[in-house]
């Protein structure tokens, strides 16, 4: 058997998704330059497209930064979290148009090096308050947020390891911090209204408030999965599986209290079963469902997966198991009681709303267990 490789093709929704970031990502600067020249005819080309990027890729920032909380608060937001790497991207091609523009504009026509003026102009003044350096802010963001942009494929993800990237991606936080002071402290030397730091505040305080209730909300699912996990635990199950697991018609060999058992999914409904044939000991969990009765590999000898029962004229009986079900976040986990039900009990079976994985899942599934 061998496993073929693609490379993730450009789906639809993914098109659509990229469609939508680009035209916002021209429109929002196009639409701010071109009211700049409506409404303040003196304005400088150059000085609209500094304050039009620099609105957009804030804006989008936040829109980046509230996806995360988002998705956990509501599923409903998840599309936006898969294709979140895009944003990131396109906002850093922002950022950096707009410190371009900036360099030009303000510290390019001098005798001394732009990036040095731009990064020492007011050096004279740190001891003052509102004459910070607030460049320096924001050219300390732009290299974090190069770092991102640089590694944000896969192939750093494979080769750095998703805990040592995950925690590389995290500085966009440490870069939303600095850009939050390169935009306080730049409204505070060239603006006197108060409503833009109040905006600036509002914004921080929302994405941070978002961050905050999605942790609370986890914090109190974690400690309700831990809570059943006790209860099932004090009640004599064990975990055994995931529902996901079990495709419709066929079973999955689970190891429960010291012993190989079977877990079936028929119509629906997962039934816990013996592992073992009456006939000469044939691994049940390797076998499928035909006719309604579980099917032994070996030999083809039958059992309702209800109650372990072979069907009429036949009298042998497996022993069956309750189940009981647990959802946490990454899916429905299965437990299965340590001891069995008395022979002949007719169990209902475990309703379950995880969907039965399709062949390429189980596939996908087999090989990863390998490795």
């Amino acid at each position: 058997m061998s496993v073929g490789y693609r490379t993730v093709q450009w789906s639809r929704p993914k098109r659509t998704y990229d469609l939508v970031l680009a035209a916002g990502v021209m429109l929002c600067p196009g639409t701010f330059v071109g009211a700049s020249f409506a409404f303040r005819p003196g304005i400088t080309a150059e000085t609209a497209i500094i304050r039009g990027t620099a609105l957009t890729a804030f804006l989008l920032l936040h829109g980046i930064l509230a996806i995360g909380p988002l998705a956990r608060l509501d599923r409903r937001f998840l599309p936006l979290l898969f294709n979140r790497r895009h944003a990131g991207v396109a906002f850093f091609l922002l950022a950096l148009v707009h410190a371009a523009f900036a360099i030009v504009q303000f510290h390019a026509l001098g005798d001394e090096n732009p990036l040095v003026s731009a990064l020492g102009a007011y050096s004279q003044d740190w001891s003052s308050f509102p004459h910070w350096q607030f460049e320096v802010f924001g050219f300390l963001a732009l290299l974090i947020l190069f770092l991102m942009a640089a590694t944000s494929h896969d192939f750093w993800n494979r080769n750095l390891g998703p805990s040592a990237w995950k925690t590389l991606h995290l500085g966009v936080l440490a870069a939303y911090g600095l850009l939050v002071l390169h935009v306080a402290y730049g409204v505070i030397q060239s603006e006197g209204s108060p409503v833009y730091l109040v905006l600036l505040a509002a914004g921080a305080l929302g994405v941070f408030g978002l961050h905050g209730l999605a942790g609370f909300r986890e914090a109190g699912r974690a400690r309700r999965l831990e809570a059943r996990r006790e209860e099932l635990a004090a009640s004599g199950f064990e975990p055994a599986c995931r529902a996901a697991e079990v495709a419709e018609g066929r079973g999955l060999v689970v190891d429960v209290a010291g012993e190989r058992r079977a877990v079936f999914r028929h119509q629906g409904r997962l039934f816990g079963l013996s592992n073992v044939c009456c006939h000469q000991g044939g691994p049940l969990g390797e076998g499928q469902i035909f006719d309604g009765c579980v099917t032994c590999p070996w030999h083809g000898w039958q059992y309702r997966p209800e109650d372990g029962v072979s069907p009429p004229p036949f009298e042998e009986k497996v022993p069956t198991y309750a189940l009981e079900s647990l959802d946490d976040p990454s899916g429905t986990e299965v437990w299965m009681a340590r001891e069995a039900l008395p022979l002949e009990t007719v169990s209902p079976g475990l309703e379950v709303e995880a969907p039965s994985p399709s062949a390429a899942e189980l596939t996908a599934l087999s090989v990863r267990i390998a490795m």
